[in-house]
Formats: structure tokens, C-alpha cells, sequence
């Protein structure tokens, strides 16, 4: 129903930061988080177009028509909508992780390898 709404919000709070603090959302990456939650943003929309659950007219959601969805609308932003953006921020971190030691990792195992020549003593 409404669960893109979640990574959508932290979406334009991410990106209202990277545009603020550039200095920082360089450091950390932010860009790749902005990635992942408007594309993730973008595809739950088309998928509520195709089954009818976003319209192009007000009030463009359809479990709004009847106040009794709107808890049940709700309901799913908390628990679906706040599982996706979780996913994604652990799915940001791990590939910050990964990128942070993967060079250390390369190196070591090149150096590691790396016959040491002799030296007279």
C-alpha cells in the first residue's frame, strides 16, 4: 500500500544531508545509500502503479479512500516500510565495510606471497 513512503522519507533526508554536508556524505559514502533507496523507492512506486494501489489522482493512494485501510496502511509503513530501509542501511554499511577492507585484505595477501630477497650479513 503505502511502504515506499518509509525509504522514500529517509531518502530526501539522506540527500537533503549529502547536500548540505558534502564534506561528510563523501567520507561516508552517502551517495551509495542515495542510490539504494531511490532506486528502491522508484521500483516499490512502479509496483504500486501496476497493481493499483498509487493512482494518479487524489488522494493517489488507494487505501486512503476508506478510513478503515488507513491503520492497516499504516501498519505496513511501520513494519514492511521500516524492514526495508533497515535492510538497506545494513546493506550501505556492509559495503562500506567491504570497501574500507578489501584493499587491506589484497595487500596482505600480496605481500604475504612476496619472496623477501637475501641479504648478507
Amino acid at each position: 500500500m503505502a511502504c515506499f513512503l518509509v525509504p522514500m522519507a529517509l531518502a530526501i533526508i539522506t540527500s537533503l544531508v549529502q547536500k548540505t554536508a558534502r564534506n561528510l556524505a563523501g567520507k561516508i559514502k552517502l551517495w551509495i545509500l542515495n542510490a539504494l533507496l531511490w532506486g528502491g523507492t522508484l521500483l516499490l512506486a512502479i509496483e504500486h502503479v501496476w497493481h493499483g494501489e498509487l493512482v494518479p489522482w487524489p488522494p493517489f493512494l488507494t487505501a486512503m479512500t476508506n478510513p478503515a485501510n488507513i491503520q492497516v496502511m499504516l501498519h505496513e509503513m511501520l513494519t514492511v516500510g521500516m524492514t526495508m530501509s533497515v535492510v538497506t542501511l545494513v546493506t550501505w554499511g556492509a559495503i562500506l565495510a567491504i570497501s574500507h577492507y578489501m584493499p587491506k585484505i589484497a595487500t596482505l595477501r600480496t605481500t604475504a606471497h612476496v619472496e623477501k630477497p637475501l641479504t648478507p650479513r
